[in-house]
């Protein structure tokens, strides 16, 4: 399904991303994005060490961000498909961290993620990394992730999910300011 996104060109279709769907894992539920999640997500995406490993994240986080970013994850003509990792139900926090999978051309997809520093070691972002390589909610047949290189324990999750290292590069980190050397790993799902 394809649809048109006002402010473009009226011949400009861009593919419709299909509905957020939830993806249950034992320990907890990947979900949208909610308003009541505005001041755990503010508190986690606001840690400087969270920023970091991360390229889109700034710090300190300005007033706004977090209201933005759960707008921006809800929008029906959202670039790609977000999903808050709630453990509520299992009994931990009700926003462990983030994923997400941005669409790229030619049946590929590109994962990034973040967990909250109080449960950093426990395995909740391998397990919800490899949740959504399973689920493959966007039927790509290629998943990358781009890992700066001195972020050790994200390499240690992707390769975990069944990653493969492909080669070094650089990515531009808002938080830091700077282009930081990243490793690129990919993962073939069909």
């Amino acid at each position: 399904m394809t649809m048109i996104i006002k402010g473009l060109p009226e011949r400009t279709i861009v593919p419709e991303l299909q509905a957020q769907t939830a993806i249950e894992t034992e320990r907890f539920t990947l979900r949208a994005a909610r308003n009541s999640d505005q001041g755990l997500l503010a508190l986690y995406a606001g840690d400087k060490r969270v920023a970091n490993a991360t390229r889109s994240i700034p710090h300190p986080l300005p007033p706004g961000a977090t209201e933005a970013f759960i707008k921006r994850a809800n929008d029906p003509a959202r670039t790609s498909q977000t999903w808050v990792l709630d453990g509520a139900a299992q009994g931990l926090s009700e926003v462990l961290g983030v994923i997400s999978l941005k669409p790229l051309d030619r049946e590929q997809c590109e994962v990034s993620f973040w967990v909250a520093p109080s449960f950093w070691g426990t395995g909740l972002a391998r397990t919800a990394v490899k949740a959504v390589v399973d689920a493959n909610p966007l039927k790509s047949k290629t998943i990358f992730a781009s890992i700066f290189q001195d972020n050790q324990a994200s390499a240690r999750v992707v390769t975990f999910a069944g990653f493969q290292y492909l080669g070094d590069a650089e990515a531009f980190c808002v938080s830091r300011g700077a282009t930081v050397k990243t490793w690129t790993y990919l993962c073939k799902t069909a």
